[in-house]
């Protein structure tokens, strides 16, 4: 499988990436990556996978034991600073200096880069995610919601070309994790590259350009989010029925059907992409989609025409496909 990006410059390069520490654990094994400049790049994994590790190695806070990492095309280890500045990191815990104001707070994150004091550029970066309004409030009386965009808003303050975002929204109500989504893909409009790691699957599959899944410090696969659940993500059509039956009828056999328990409806289970037909032979069958229409893909158009033939009238049908949290489980249980 390439890894290379499909289109696009890329602004992070990951080549044979390992980290071994002390007793001989390997937390990352090989890694090879690129990321495109103003992407979401979101990168899932179970606990323990190698994700913050990946991303501490990246800003410099862990040491690699081998390979190389550059950032818009500066070496992070021979070209520490340029490359680091071009980072910014907002990490999952919420610690904060508590009695500084916001605007002390992102302010100093900006000199800490060697920046010049930038009001007009710190003013921009409140109002994006805002916190304009909370400028003169010292962190001790924000919300948590309000402290993790404080996160924010000191990653940008010196000006980075890409933003860790390591589970942006842990511990966030869904209204607020929405708000934070549209934060988000603001930047990214931007031209900030985002990469995020995340708990919340629906946030991958939400925003994401490109997925990464990541296990035991191999990156297992990188896909474009659409791609990846087309390839291995699965439909299904539930044909509800007029009649009862009580079993499949045999001359339906040849296809994947189930009854339900109530024998009120026959659910057909097929790839969302391209599949041999129930004879074997290559798709170029019919896909219905829950309006009714349809298009080539599956197998659907044989089985309707059977159901007519066996006198099987159904009063309505609708396709579900499957949701990227269980490709991605579906994943982890083919590579434990």
């Amino acid at each position: 499988m390439s890894r290379e990006p499909t289109s696009g410059q890329a602004i992070l390069q990951i080549d044979a990436l390992t980290k071994t520490y002390a007793g001989g654990f390997e937390a990352l094994k090989g890694i090879d990556l690129s990321i495109r400049r103003g992407e979401i790049f979101a990168l899932l994994g179970p606990n323990g996978a190698g994700k913050t590790t990946l991303i501490s190695v990246i800003c410099g806070l862990v040491n690699p034991s081998a390979g190389r990492v550059s950032v818009a095309g500066h070496d992070i280890l021979d070209d520490f600073r340029a490359a680091r500045s071009r980072i910014g990191l907002v990490p999952q815990e919420l610690t904060s200096e508590a009695f500084s104001t916001v605007w002390d707070t992102v302010s100093f994150s900006r000199g800490l880069f060697g920046k010049p004091a930038d009001p007009a550029h710190i003013e921009k970066v409140l109002r994006s995610l805002s916190l304009w309004d909370k400028r003169k409030s010292r962190l001790i009386t924000l919300s948590g919601g309000m402290k993790r965009r404080v996160l924010i808003a000191k990653a940008l303050a010196h000006e980075p070309e890409v933003l860790f975002l390591d589970e942006p929204t842990a511990g966030v109500d869904v209204e607020l994790r929405r708000d934070m989504w549209e934060v988000v893909r603001g930047l990214r409009d931007n031209g900030v590259t985002i990469i995020l790691t995340t708990h919340y699957i629906e946030e991958a599959e939400e925003m994401a350009d490109r997925i990464g899944v990541i296990r035991a410090g191999e990156l297992v696969l990188v896909e474009e989010k659409h791609e990846l659940m087309r390839q291995l993500g699965s439909k299904e059509l539930t044909l509800h029925l007029r009649h009862p039956l009580d079993a499949v009828p045999a001359g339906l056999a040849r296809f994947d059907l189930r009854l339900s328990d109530d024998g009120h409806a026959l659910v057909y289970s097929y790839d969302a992409g391209s599949r041999e037909t129930p004879d074997g032979d290559a798709a170029t069958d019919r896909q219905v989609d829950d309006d009714g229409d349809s298009d080539d893909q599956s197998g659907i158009a044989e089985l309707l025409a059977e159901l007519e033939a066996a006198g099987i009238p159904f009063k309505d049908l609708h396709t579900r496909q499957s949701s990227l949290e269980e490709i991605f489980v579906s994943l982890v249980r083919e590579r434990t």
